[in-house]
């Protein structure tokens, strides 16, 4: 009998829930609008965060397939200086050491013509040396047909091959000449042969890459003579370590030997920062959603509060109740999740053209045509949905089970019930804001850092309640004994309105502040971002024309200008003199213990260890400071001629995101590897710089004389007085493409372009951030259209007694406007401190833990007015419609029972 009794309870407990199941569906297919503002707020949400993170996902990938084909399965790398390293080594060790397990590697970008002028990488390799390290050549990756090339590849010279898919993507065939452009040069090579890899990896880590035999890729990048880096697989444990001390006496003053990962490492670093700022800015969309759910859900509570006071009445219980309406919001979650993930991955494609460009602007070239799905991140964004549905829906579920059947028809109550929670409402906020500052102090992780963003943000929006019922009791004192005219009697109606639904109104007015004070905390940072970097390129940019080659990857510093080219300008008539500057990368002993670094990722006790693991720097060397006197310091020994000086006795500078990043002070020493080995220099400054990149400058004749380069990078030319720059520039250029056949290729820029073509970057850099910016504000709109609705709905009785009384529809228009105008009003005045702490945070706070620098805010009044703007029209856009449906009430339908 019990097991029976049992049974027949859980029969009917299910039967109770597929009941109160289907009520909440046919509630939700009856409120077809109101249900789409749920989903929607959900889906926008979920679509930003699968977005930004399907596009930093891909470009992610990008660059580590891009990493695994040039590195293929090395385990360490000999690399040399900024002229790389004399190819007589790696004879040395086939023929004298006999290791077999190493393989010469030039590898630089270049565009081709016929592939859309996309850079793409150039691996020159030794294909006898290859199998081992790389699989391009061999049958696995290469299929049956590789013995039809291989012998072209091997023994003619300027040939090419390419991927398969590469060559369809762009219509190319076997035998086909393509035209390379490197430096300025212009080359033509014959692609010979397709790889054709043997799975998805392969093939998207062969996209983007030209493979060519080493002395081919020696002609067109300039190196005769000269290798890039020489790979290795060292095995592990002690064996591994006695032929890294075989390697390191054989290595000469300019050379180290490196771990293979450490270059991944770096840059992955450098760019962590920046795809942790998108996902925090796209979390803002689901935060500004979550006051949506709740309106929506709090919405549909008071519509169905009779209906509930009758089921109470009937015998259902609390947890019935707060399982429909919890259910119905769950549903609706599912449904807003499912659309949103769609939504990602559309976005996604956007997205990432915008993540990427910026990438290759800051940090690297990577090259994404198409967006994986991974699995994790469409669960990472239907589970972040759900979550967000149940959260913003559990308080108003909470609070329908407090309806009692007698106090169904009293709409009193749930007010009542908020003024009195106001004050610990306001509590809480302060609790927040407090929690918020002291994570925010100390110099903790950034994750860390961006909690303390959130909080505050929450913070300032539970205080949102109470500063909009001291708005409202200001404007209703104001309209009381100011606008005390009979024809302002709207005024004195429209506050009272507003505060007698606070619970309702305050989370609209919440929604809105959110989304307004982070348009003025970004835009505040973006245009003292802008204004900062403007004041500093006015410093730098002293010469009146720029010459330099091509660039063709991200920051490319390495490609140099002929001799003959840099002698043409200097001679050019109009020219009165010049500036050089050359910059390379070069390796930096930075950490504590820079004389043994452990293989990343693996047991120091079974695996070799590289002796001297350094960071790759970018070091600039300058024949004079074109800034002079107006180049700005954090800190250094003394004023700019004092600080120039020592940089010209052999004193270096190094840019804030370097110093930030080392934690790096003046009097510092630096050992750089050189040409004559490791040497010290002290740091005499660090300046101002805006590259994300570690930056070291040097003084021309300082650099010269510890490395074996006699190459220059760019020119500053200065012209004599009252020569027209731009003319000059027009000049130049038509001088420059009648020269004789096969110079090189430059790109003259006046000092005016050179600033707009920087200020262009970062203009481009930030597009994904306002376009972030604005499907935020797109989500706090629908919350206040729900909310509206929500008032039109309770107010139904007043609004027809209103009209029975006399009341215009126009009236009734102008009433509605006021209120939704005071919504949007009361927004934009708290976004206005709002957002001028989170820009403060964003300035002085995650921009400077995120990259380093120090930026100098700017306060226009312009910001904060327009959006102020944005608030008020949002809302009375937003007015519009409910405005539209009280109009058309009846009376007589207004006022009747139900």
């Amino acid at each position: 009998m019990t097991a029976r009794a049992g049974s027949g309870a859980s029969i009917s407990g299910w039967r109770t829930g597929q009941s109160v199941l289907r009520m909440a569906w046919r509630h939700v297919w009856r409120r077809p609008l109101q249900s789409l503002f749920l989903v929607a707020g959900v889906a926008i949400g979920v679509a930003m965060i699968v977005g930004i993170d399907l596009a930093n996902g891909a470009a992610q990938r990008a660059f580590e397939l891009g990493t695994e084909s040039i590195a293929g399965r090395a385990t360490h790398e000999i690399v040399g200086g900024p002229s790389g390293l004399d190819q007589s080594l790696y004879v040395q060790l086939r023929r004298e050491e006999g290791y077999t397990l190493s393989a010469p590697v030039v590898e630089d970008y270049v565009v081709v013509e016929e592939l859309d002028r996309q850079p793409v990488r150039l691996l020159g390799i030794d294909p006898f040396a290859e199998a081992p390290f790389r699989s391009f050549l061999g049958r696995g990756d290469a299929g049956p047909s590789a013995p039809n090339y291989l012998d072209d590849f091997m023994a003619r010279p300027n040939t090419v091959l390419m991927s398969v898919a590469t060559a369809a993507r762009y219509g190319v065939d076997v035998g086909a000449p393509i035209t390379a452009l490197s430096g300025g040069r212009e080359f033509t090579l014959e692609v010979v042969g397709l790889l054709e890899p043997a799975d998805e990896l392969s093939a998207r880590a062969l996209d983007n890459l030209l493979l060519a035999d080493i002395a081919t890729a020696q002609e067109v990048f300039g190196r005769v003579g000269r290798l890039d880096r020489i790979d290795l697989i060292l095995p592990s444990g002690d064996a591994g370590a006695a032929w890294m001390e075989r390697f390191q006496a054989l290595l000469p003053d300019d050379a180290r030997l490196a771990a293979a990962s450490s270059r991944a490492g770096t840059v992955n670093e450098m760019t962590a920062a920046f795809r942790l700022n998108l996902t925090a800015l796209s979390l803002l969309a689901l935060v500004v959603g979550l006051f949506l759910i709740y309106n929506t859900v709090t919405f549909s509570v008071i519509q169905r509060r009779p209906v509930i006071g009758s089921l109470r009445a009937l015998g259902m219980t609390r947890g019935e109740i707060f399982g429909m309406v919890l259910g119905e919001a769950i549903l609706l979650g599912i449904l807003g999740t499912g659309l949103g993930l769609g939504l990602g991955v559309l976005l996604g494609q956007g997205a990432v053209q915008l993540v990427t460009q910026t990438i290759n602007d800051l940090f690297f070239v990577v090259a994404v045509r198409d967006v994986d799905l991974p699995a994790s991140t469409l669960l990472k964004g239907g589970a972040i949905g759900v979550l967000a549905a149940t959260i913003g829906a559990a308080i108003p579920a909470w609070e329908a089970t407090g309806v009692p059947p007698v106090g169904a028809f009293q709409r009193s109550q749930i007010e009542e019930r908020s003024r009195r929670l106001l004050p610990w409402v306001a509590a809480a906020a302060v609790g927040l804001l407090a929690v918020g500052g002291l994570l925010l102090i100390p110099d903790w992780n950034l994750i860390v850092a961006f909690v303390g963003l959130f909080a505050v943000i929450v913070g300032c929006a539970l205080l949102t309640p109470l500063l909009t019922w001291v708005v409202m009791a200001a404007v209703q004192w104001f309209s009381g004994t100011v606008l005390r005219a009979p024809g302002n009697l709207l005024w004195r109606m429209a506050p009272r309105t507003i505060l007698r639904s606070l619970s309702r109104t305050s989370v609209a007015v919440a929604a809105l502040m959110v989304a307004v004070s982070v348009i003025i905390g970004v835009g505040v940072m973006i245009s003292s971002f802008r204004n900062t970097v403007s004041l500093w390129l006015d410093e730098v940019l002293q010469a009146d024309v720029f010459v330099s080659p091509p660039s063709y990857a991200a920051n490319q510093v390495l490609t140099t200008l002929d001799p003959a080219t840099v002698e043409w300008f200097a001679d050019y008539p109009g020219v009165s003199s010049m500036a050089t500057t050359r910059g390379v990368d070069v390796a930096a002993f930075l950490d504590s213990a820079p004389d043994s670094v452990t293989d990343s990722g693996t047991d120091s006790a079974t695996e070799p260890v590289a002796s001297g693991a350094a960071s790759t720097v970018r070091l600039v060397a300058i024949s004079q400071d074109l800034a002079g006197e107006d180049r700005r310091y954090r800190a250094s020994v003394g004023d700019s001629a004092t600080t120039w000086a020592a940089v010209q006795e052999g004193a270096i500078l190094v840019n804030e995101p370097m110093a930030n990043r080392h934690d790096l002070q003046v009097g510092d020493s630096i050992r750089l590897q050189t040409d004559r080995g490791p040497e010290a220099f002290t740091i005499a400054g660090v300046n101002v710089d805006f590259d994300v990149n570690d930056v070291i400058l040097m003084a021309d004749p300082v650099y010269r004389s510890h490395w074996n380069d006699l190459a220059i990078s760019a020119i500053g030319l200065f012209l004599e007085p009252g020569q027209d720059v731009d003319a000059m520039v027009n000049t130049m250029r038509a001088s420059a493409a009648q020269r004789a056949h096969g110079a090189q290729e430059v790109v003259i820029q006046s000092n005016r372009g050179t600033r707009e073509n920087a200020l262009a970057v970062f203009d481009r850099t930030f597009a994904i951030t306002v376009a972030l910016q604005v499907l935020a504000a797109l989500v706090a709109f629908i919350g206040i259209l729900s909310t509206l609705m929500s008032l039109q709905l309770e107010r139904m009785r007043e609004i027809g007694i209103l009209r029975a009384t006399g009341m215009t529809r126009g009236q009734l228009w102008r009433l509605s406007l006021i209120e939704t105008g005071l919504i949007g009003a009361t927004a934009g005045l708290i976004a206005v401190p709002t957002g001028l702490v989170l820009a403060v945070i964003l300035i002085y706070i995650i921009n400077l833990r995120s990259f380093g620098w120090t930026l100098e805010m700017q306060l226009a009044a312009g910001e904060f007015g327009r959006a102020f703007v944005v608030a008020l029209a949002a809302a009375l856009l937003a007015g519009i419609y409910p405005a539209w449906r009280m109009g058309r009430i009846q009376p007589a339908i207004a006022v009747r029972a139900e």
